[in-house]
């Protein structure tokens, strides 16, 4: 998983989706063998020439500039967070790094002092791999109340978001528009692995759900970036029927640990109603957890 083969297939990729009459180019009525752009016309609108597109395109040029790459984003007509990435991928890498098994994710003492602050919130702390490494019993009663509650407590075997969205029937049936919740973790996954294009694990799991779910391989190679830091989304709860809930990522600026994503719900809609009415729910299940930790500890 290369950084400049990402920056290559990302700027291909961009420049294919493109077609010379929404940006104003005459083509003459002539036939065209590949979709899109050609490269001299994107060299054109980004105002740089040619050769030297071609060679940030092959990955033969590291050393492009802000502003060239400000241009390019330009001419690919990228929103702010795709522009970002084009930045992050096209950084040149300092020396070239052996791939080597990063070290464990784990949540750190303020991660769990938060979670437990807003108990009664739907809540998840996940690593930069959708690993699910802590939930509280409403976010695993709202996300995956079909999954073993204590699953994040094993890192063997701690659930993967990413895997339940695309591989599990549960998860997809949870989503009202699936392929939005889909296209956003697909998203996110792209500004990851540009963010660590030498994490094996990162790599063995695009490699799998590539393998594993041809919806993922489509989303993936579209290469399109989706930064979900809030979003609503229509879900079907086999215990509380439907509800809208807006997820919120909250993680440090510089993008690098845990994220926490919390679920709430309009004040006073039904669906705060059915985010009760969930709680109440799992209420016996929680009695049963303090009971068992008590003669746990006795």
């Amino acid at each position: 998983m290369n950084k400049h083969g990402q920056l290559a297939d990302f700027l291909q990729t961009r420049r294919s989706q493109l077609r010379p009459e929404d940006l104003g180019l005459r083509t003459y009525g002539e036939r065209r063998r590949v979709p899109g752009l050609r490269r001299e016309e994107l060299a054109l609108l980004a105002g740089i020439s040619t050769p030297y597109y071609t060679r940030l395109e092959q990955g033969q040029s590291r050393n492009a500039s802000p502003e060239v790459l400000d241009a390019i984003a330009g001419a690919l007509r990228l929103d702010e967070s795709e522009r970002a990435h084009l930045h992050t991928l096209a950084r040149a890498p300092r020396g070239r790094q052996r791939a080597s098994r990063p070290p464990a994710e784990r949540v750190t003492p303020a991660t769990s002092a938060l979670l437990a602050a807003i108990e009664g919130t739907p809540a998840i702390v996940m690593g930069r791999r959708t690993d699910v490494l802590a939930w509280n019993r409403q976010g695993h009663a709202l996300f995956a109340g079909h999954l073993d509650p204590g699953g994040p407590d094993n890192p063997g075997r701690r659930p993967n978001m990413a895997r339940l969205v695309f591989l599990d029937a549960h998860t997809r049936d949870l989503y009202a528009d699936w392929p939005a919740k889909a296209r956003a973790v697909v998203g996110n996954l792209r500004l990851t692995a540009g963010r660590h294009p030498d994490d094996p694990l990162l790599a063995g799991l695009i490699g799998e759900l590539t393998i594993s779910s041809p919806e993922f391989a489509t989303m993936w190679a579209d290469h399109r970036i989706v930064a979900c830091d809030t979003a609503d989304y229509q879900m079907h709860h086999p215990l509380v029927g439907p509800l809208t809930v807006t997820q919120q990522t909250l993680q440090n600026p510089q993008g690098n640990g845990p994220a926490v994503v919390v679920a709430t719900a309009a004040p006073g809609s039904p669906s705060a109603t059915a985010l009760s009415l969930l709680a109440h729910a799992i209420a016996p299940q929680e009695a049963a957890a303090r009971q068992h930790d008590a003669r746990t500890t006795t």
